[in-house]
């Protein structure tokens, strides 16, 4: 499969590759992050997955050694779930080519997430990670756009089948949780507003902010898989509000200080959540009045 990586980078992967694939416990390895996405630049990080099974994983001192063979200095290797119950863990690796990145993943829990996620099942782990937690969409996400390198058993090649296309299920649950939850915090910004407490009324807006973000991938039938530069991405999608990114933009940036100016606002991002509501055509009832 085609990776668009600069022959130097090439080889480099080639090397890895090699290496990690003999690596006992290595179930699959996969090129990730914007390589895969089609959204590198020069100076992009290489993205390894890791994956393995959750009854017989590898030894973390084996994918030391292989990081120790490229590092130009010492590397941060952190064992099975390190990072956190999603990110789970992984390496940092600084090599004459760049920064590597290897990244865990549990195959066993990604099939459990995915197939969770056909029912319209998902988690929310806010503490995960900056700058809006971790959702569990992310998995889909990283399968459908990964490159398998090393998937002797076709186990990435069957999760890829899995996830396309967008399930009806996943787009129904995301919507409607999203939108009840900008709603129902809507509630919570008025009063806060009103009494000018700018440190809970910021708060709900981006809390509304980043619910509404959930909402238009869903309604684009698109998998979220991080909050770094995800108005560039929402900006392009084909169902959106007009002028809805900087709305977004102008509203956070500058929510005001006073009662009245903190009001106004939450009332200009009603109207902004409103006209995401509009763009279900009937598919969501606000359930409070607002």
């Amino acid at each position: 499969m085609t990776t668009s990586l600069p022959e130097s980078k090439q080889r480099l992967l080639d090397q890895l590759v090699a290496r990690l694939s003999r690596v006992p416990g290595m179930a699959a390895i996969v090129l990730g992050g914007s390589y895969a996405s089609g959204q590198q630049h020069a100076a992009s990080d290489l993205d390894l997955g890791l994956y393995y099974l959750e009854a017989s994983p590898f030894a973390i001192a084996d994918i030391q050694e292989v990081a120790a063979t490229v590092a130009v200095e010492m590397p941060t290797v952190t064992g099975l779930y390190g990072w956190g119950a999603w990110v789970n863990g992984g390496a940092w690796v600084h090599t004459t080519q760049g920064k590597v990145d290897f990244i865990y993943r549990n195959l066993d829990q990604v099939r459990r997430t995915i197939a969770e996620a056909r029912q319209g099942t998902v988690h929310h782990d806010y503490d995960q990670q900056p700058t809006y937690g971790f959702y569990s969409v992310i998995y889909l996400a990283e399968t459908d756009i990964c490159i398998p390198l090393y998937d002797p058993e076709g186990q990435i090649a069957a999760l890829k089948a899995e996830v396309t296309p967008y399930p009806v299920r996943l787009k129904q649950a995301i919507v409607g949780d999203s939108l009840w939850a900008a709603e129902f915090t809507l509630l919570f910004a008025r009063d806060y507003a009103a009494q000018g407490d700018v440190y809970n009324t910021v708060g709900c807006l981006t809390r509304i902010a980043t619910n509404l973000t959930q909402a238009l991938f869903a309604l684009n039938e698109r998998y979220f898989i991080r909050d770094k530069k995800v108005m560039a991405v929402v900006a392009g999608f084909p169902l959106l509000p007009p002028g809805y990114v900087s709305q977004i933009g102008q509203l956070l940036a500058c929510p005001g200080a006073t009662a009245e100016d903190l009001a106004q606002t939450v009332r200009s991002l009603e109207q902004v959540w409103r006209s995401v509501v509009d763009l279900t055509a009937g598919g969501y009832e606000p359930k409070f009045r607002l």
